[in-house]
C-alpha cells in the first residue's frame, strides 16, 4: 500500500515517505518527534501488523503498532492541524452475518490482529482529528507477502493445492486502494488548491472501501491459477513470485476451515458493504475479479 500510494501521492506536493528504518512505530516519542519536525498538512498511514496468526502470540507487538501509534499520530496530527488517513480492516468484524457489513454494524473481532485495529480506530476517533479510515479487505498486490503470491509459489511446488472455501470476503489490490484515496483527496481540493484541508475535514469518518462482489479463498485461488496464462512467465513479478519455475498445480481442492485449522480465529463471512463510500464520493471500486484481471496484464 505504502509504495503504491509513494507513486501517486506526490502530485500533491513535497511527499516524505518513512518506511520502518525510518521510522519505527512501536516507539511513541520518534513518532512525535518526526511529525513536529516535518508538520505536514496531511498524514497518510498505511503500515500495520499484519501477520494475523503470528498476532495470536505477538498482541502486545500489534497492539503496538495497529492500535498505540494510530493513536499517537492522531493526537500528533490533531495538534499540528493535519489530516489522518488511516487504513483498516474487516477483521473487525465476527462473519456472523450474511449480508455486507456497513460501517454502523457493530464490531466484534475474533483475534488479536481484528483487536488491535479496531482499538487504533476507536483511538483516532476519540482524538477528535479530522480523518478518514477506510476499511478494507483481503489485500494483496503483486509485492510483499499476500495470498496471490503464496498462491503462486505453492503452485510452482506442488501438484495439489487445499483453500479453504468457507470464508467469503473481497480481495482488494492495494493499487486500486491507493488511486481511490488519491481520487477523493483531488475532489475535495478545490480548482487551484493542492490540497483542501477543508473539504477532506468535512468528509471525516470511516467508510468501507473494498472491491465489488464477493468469493471464498478457494474461489480467489482458482481464479489466480486461472489468469496466470495472461502474463509471461518471465515477468519480473511473476518470476519473483514463482521463483522462476513453471506451475506444475493440477487440482485446488476446497476444504473447510475445520479442515485448516489456524491460530487465529478469521470470520465465515466478512464482505464490506460500499453504499456509504459511492453515496459519499461518487465512485465505487472495480468488482474483485476485474481487478485481478488487471494485475496480470498491467505493465507496471
Amino acid at each position: 500500500m505504502g509504495s503504491e500510494l509513494g507513486w501517486l501521492l506526490p502530485s500533491f506536493g513535497q511527499l516524505t515517505t518513512l518506511g520502518r528504518e525510518q521510522l519505527d512505530l512501536s516507539r511513541p516519542a520518534d513518532i512525535r518527534r518526526i511529525l513536529h519536525q516535518l508538520r505536514p498538512s496531511l498524514v497518510v498511514n498505511a503500515a500495520a501488523y499484519t501477520a494475523v496468526d503470528k498476532a495470536e502470540r505477538e498482541e502486545a507487538l500489534a497492539h503496538a503498532i495497529n492500535a498505540q501509534a494510530p493513536a499517537v499520530i492522531a493526537e500528533e496530527s490533531k495538534i499540528i492541524g493535519a489530516f489522518l488517513v488511516h487504513y483498516s480492516t474487516d477483521y473487525v468484524f465476527d462473519g456472523m452475518q450474511k449480508v455486507p457489513y456497513k460501517e454502523s454494524d457493530p464490531t466484534n473481532p475474533l483475534g488479536a490482529y481484528g483487536r488491535t485495529k479496531l482499538a487504533g480506530e476507536l483511538a483516532i476517533r476519540a482524538s477528535g482529528v479530522p480523518h478518514f479510515i477506510f476499511r478494507t479487505s483481503w489485500v494483496y498486490d503483486r509485492g510483499g507477502k499476500n495470498f496471490l503470491l503464496t498462491i503462486l509459489r505453492l503452485a510452482s511446488e506442488r501438484e495439489e493445492l487445499r483453500v479453504v472455501n468457507d470464508q467469503v470476503g473481497a480481495p482488494t489490490w492495494s493499487r486500486d486502494i491507493a488511486a481511490a484515496t488519491v481520487r477523493i483527496i483531488e475532489s475535495l481540493s478545490p480548482a487551484g488548491t493542492r490540497l483542501s484541508f477543508e473539504g477532506l475535514a468535512r468528509h471525516s469518518g470511516t467508510y468501507h472501501m473494498s472491491a465489488a462482489g464477493e468469493n471464498s479463498w478457494y474461489d480467489f485461488a482458482v481464479a489466480i491459477l486461472d489468469e496466470c496464462s495472461r502474463v509471461h512467465p518471465k515477468t519480473e513479478w511473476f518470476a519473483a513470485a514463482t521463483g522462476g519455475h513453471p506451475l506444475i498445480t493440477k487440482r485446488v481442492i476446497p476444504i473447510t476451515t475445520a479442515d485448516y485449522p489456524t491460530p487465529a480465529r478469521r470470520p465465515a463471512y466478512s464482505v464490506l458493504s460500499n453504499h456509504l463510500f459511492l453515496q459519499t464520493f461518487g465512485f465505487s471500486l472495480q468488482d474483485w475479479r476485474a481487478q485481478l484481471s488487471r494485475v496480470f496484464q498491467a505493465s507496471t
